[in-house]
């Protein structure tokens, strides 16, 4: 290979020629150039001499104009360039590069050809419906913050709370039954439902500070655990365990296989439990509350809390784990908060902190893709599709006249269920499965290892 070099190289002024390549080579395949055919006083004066002319003439059109400067110029110029006859080249080589012996074959030619093949295309981002694939009507479903009132199965049905009522619908077939109705007292209501990892058993915390557990193939009632003295408005599963938070600012461990089911009770809460999430490994357990507060409690201490953060200034609902990720948690805060934080719950720091600019209800994590997406209430009562960690805003989907109270997340992970104080749910494929076939043989595991719960 013949290169060619500048009389700008620097560590190249102090000889000239070849040098050999390497051993194993046994060719000459670099010119080193130098500048010993260059005159570097004239090639300055070259260089600026242009300028001076231009500094000349300005300082004549103000009268600045220094005689004896100006026949120095003169007598300098007369000496190097030799009336002009002496060649005012700056840039000059002593030798051509010695051309290649014949029959030359250069080895790395593979390596600056490598990639000159087409380019790749970069990945586009999936293009996301900006209107609902369906709308249900919802009516009388509480305008509540604080409550929780629907949540997906992994056997594909949906539970919807209204008012006094619970109602599954199969979202494979379409049917809808009505699993339950509360007494004949008119201030009792469902405050909270929650399906247990299995789909079978689905827990329904009331107003009457009752927590009921359901059969959902049978529409039976299997048992109603007592304990709590207010409204129940929060449920987690955690495999045979429950936990319910209720008003009286009390978190309940209960231990459905047992008579006495009660575990334990965690308190930390000044204020209501609205919000509830246990990890995907079932070591920690996140709660948040009407006092702004957000705490973090391990499975295997429960003397106290893990950690305390005290970084929302409104009420603490909306959490979520992320599924890619064991020790990330988010969590979104009410109207005068508005903020999504997020939380590395091994050491209790906050990684990040946004603000939505509306009142953060509730948050799921795309299964896919790193991505979360988050419900608003005022003022926009909108839905936020995010790009995790940069928190760029990928889509915003409207439609919802009124606050995003509640999401559920369909058991593939590709479709999203809001229901606002409009008394409508509305359907978004927000989340797509870049993967089909590895998401069905997930699916198939999933569906072998999850184990029926034996409730007494």
């Amino acid at each position: 290979m013949t290169v060619t070099g500048t009389a700008g190289d620097r560590g190249c002024t102090s000889y000239a020629g070849t040098t050999p390549s390497k051993s194993n080579r046994g060719e000459m395949d670099r010119f080193i150039p130098n500048r010993s055919a260059v005159d570097l006083d004239l090639a300055h004066f070259s260089l600026v001499k242009e300028n001076d002319v231009n500094k000349a003439n300005q300082q004549q059109d103000n009268a600045l104009v220094s005689p004896s400067k100006e026949e120095y110029k003169r007598r300098l110029a007369e000496g190097l360039l030799e009336n002009g006859t002496k060649s005012s080249r700056i840039l000059a080589f002593k030798t051509k590069a010695p051309a290649p012996s014949e029959g030359y074959d250069n080895v790395m030619r593979s390596l600056y050809t490598a990639n000159s093949g087409p380019r790749i295309p970069r990945k586009q981002h999936r293009a996301i419906p900006q209107a609902p694939e369906r709308i249900l009507d919802a009516p009388e479903l509480l305008d509540d913050y604080y409550l929780n009132l629907i949540d997906w199965s992994a056997n594909n049905v949906l539970a919807v709370a209204l008012s006094n009522s619970v109602y599954l619908w199969n979202a494979s077939t379409g049917d809808i039954q009505q699993l339950m109705q509360t007494g004949d007292d008119a201030n009792d209501y469902i405050a909270s439902v929650q399906w247990s990892a299995d789909g079978k058993h689905i827990a329904v915390g009331t107003a009457s500070a009752n927590v009921q557990i359901w059969d959902a193939s049978r529409l039976k009632q299997l048992r109603n655990l007592r304990g709590h003295s207010a409204r129940v408005g929060a449920l987690a599963w955690n495999s045979h365990l429950l936990t319910s938070g209720g008003r009286d600012n009390v978190i309940m461990n209960h231990d459905v296989r047992i008579r006495d089911h009660v575990q334990s009770r965690l308190r930390g809460h000044e204020q209501e439990i609205c919000g509830l999430k246990w990890s995907p490994s079932g070591n920690q357990l996140a709660s948040g509350g009407n006092d702004n507060m957000l705490h973090v409690w391990d499975i295997h201490n429960t003397s106290g809390y893990l950690h305390r953060m005290d970084a929302h200034q409104a009420a603490v609902k909306a959490l979520a784990w992320c599924p890619f990720h064991s020790s990330l948690l988010a969590s979104g805060g009410g109207t005068a908060d508005r903020c999504i934080k997020f939380w590395n719950t091994h050491t209790g720091a906050c990684l990040n902190s946004i603000d939505t600019g509306s009142q953060v209800c509730s948050l799921v994590w795309n299964k896919h893709e790193r991505e979360i997406l988050s419900s608003h209430g005022f003022s926009q009562n909108q839905l936020c599709l995010w790009k995790y960690p940069s928190m760029t805003k990928i889509a915003e989907l409207t439609g919802h006249t009124s606050r995003v109270l509640h999401l559920a997340t369909s058991p593939d992970g590709c479709t999203v269920v809001s229901a606002a104080a409009d008394e409508t749910l509305r359907f978004w494929k927000v989340f797509e499965d870049t993967n089909p076939a590895a998401a069905a043989k997930a699916k198939g595991v999933q569906s072998g290892i999850l184990n029926s719960i034996n409730i007494r």
